[in-house]
């Protein structure tokens, strides 16, 4: 699956290519994308998003992270990540961020909706998990959109805010994932 793209009305994914670390680095380097993020650095420099796309690659050829470039279909722009990583204990985490520009335009619930269809109809995932943090409710509708349901909260690390922030937990099946679906249509 290493040339893998999934598309949409106006999005396509794509295996994240080491020339978008220009493109990531400012999306990535405000501080309003990386503090909702548990992973991502703030300040963002270039070696971060250089790391981040080696990782990608190793990830999906081992079969266990399947990252996506969100590229704008119409221009080819990238405007964000999104992926699905094999977490310890064997569950499956799905997540996505776009830069600040691309926010309000009903952009992350369409990348979302279509990273959760790839799971589920071609990994055969059975069950999905993901995350929020309390101060980004924008998020936590996003996957509510897609019929997640509340499975709980923890204290997750965020890398940017350098220290553990309220996080709420959601898990998502393939049949809430199409009840939603039905609902929305």
């Amino acid at each position: 699956m290493s040339c893998l793209e999934l598309e949409s009305e106006r999005l396509l994914l794509r295996a994240p290519r080491a020339e978008d670390a220009e493109a990531i680095l400012p999306l990535a380097s405000d501080w309003d994308v990386a503090k909702n993020l548990g992973r991502m650095p703030h300040p963002y420099a270039l070696t971060d998003a250089e790391a981040y796309l080696v990782k990608a690659k190793e990830g999906r050829a081992a079969g266990t992270d399947f990252n996506f470039a969100i590229t704008r279909k119409r221009d080819g722009v990238l405007m964000g990540t999104c992926g699905v990583h094999l977490r310890e204990g064997g569950n499956f985490e799905f997540g996505y961020w776009l830069g600040k520009p691309f926010w309000g335009h009903g952009y992350a619930t369409e990348a979302a909706r279509r990273l959760v269809s790839f799971a589920f109809r071609d990994l055969k995932i059975e069950t999905l998990i993901a995350g929020w943090y309390h101060d980004n409710p924008a998020s936590g509708h996003v996957l509510s959109k897609l019929g997640s349901v509340m499975a709980g909260a923890e204290q997750r690390n965020c890398a940017a805010r350098g220290h553990a922030v309220y996080c709420h937990l959601v898990r998502l099946t393939p049949e809430t994932f199409a009840q939603a679906r039905k609902q929305a249509a």
